[in-house]
């Protein structure tokens, strides 16, 4: 029996995703959340084998959700969830450690195939996102969010969210001054001079969303 968690902001999705998952015979749903910090306690709480775990919530992404999975050592396999086909986006969370990724409108067929594929330990990706994958390895595209490593990564999530360095390092469980080394060398990267600057380079290539900023929750 495969057990799944739910993590997406919109109720409609997870009723529609539930609705599809649990008439599989082979397959529960552990659990439901409505952000990446309660989806977190719920993966902690209950082990499932995957969780569906959509890229823009309120507060934590789906990205910062997938690298504390991978960097806890948990079990759990991430099939991310979003409404954008972007080569960019889905190459940077494969890095941080997802083993799918999956459009919001793929067909019921599509997803049962994705949770099974990946609860076996394999990788899944939406057919058009490993064809514009391979067009990109093609064509030489790059992302200047390559260059960063996990942590950057995560470092520059929390930042374009307004977190202090303080904040940041309490929650990375980092000294304030790792964590200012880890802002200047990402700012120098992506040749941004203020975080400012970062918030809309992250948000062009889709990686953040401002609308949905909020303040970080307290972690378990």
């Amino acid at each position: 029996m495969t057990k799944v968690v739910l993590v997406d902001d919109h109720e409609l999705v997870r009723t529609g995703f539930r609705m599809i998952l649990q008439q599989q015979p082979d397959m529960e749903i552990a659990g439901e959340a409505g952000t990446a910090e309660e989806g977190l306690r719920l993966i902690r709480a209950e082990r499932p084998d995957v969780a569906l775990v959509d890229v823009h919530m309120p507060g934590m992404s789906g990205v910062e959700l997938t690298e504390r999975v991978v960097r806890a050592k948990l079990a759990t396999r991430i099939v991310v969830l979003t409404v954008v086909e972007d080569v960019r986006f889905p190459r940077r969370l494969l890095e941080v450690g997802a083993l799918g990724y999956l459009t919001k409108g793929c067909s019921s067929e599509e997803l049962l195939k994705a949770v099974r594929q990946v609860a076996q330990g394999h990788r899944y990706l939406a057919p058009g996102v490993a064809q514009q994958l391979a067009l990109a390895t093609l064509d030489g595209e790059y992302s200047p969010f390559d260059a960063l490593s996990s942590r950057e990564l995560e470092v520059a999530m929390m930042l374009v969210r307004g977190l202090p360095l303080t904040t940041i390092a309490r929650h990375l469980s980092l000294s304030p001054k790792t964590v200012s080394t880890y802002k200047q060398r990402l700012l120098e990267k992506l040749k941004v001079e203020h975080v400012i600057g970062l918030a809309h380079l992250m948000t062009a290539h889709g990686i953040t969303d401002l609308r949905m900023q909020q303040p970080l929750e307290p972690m378990l």
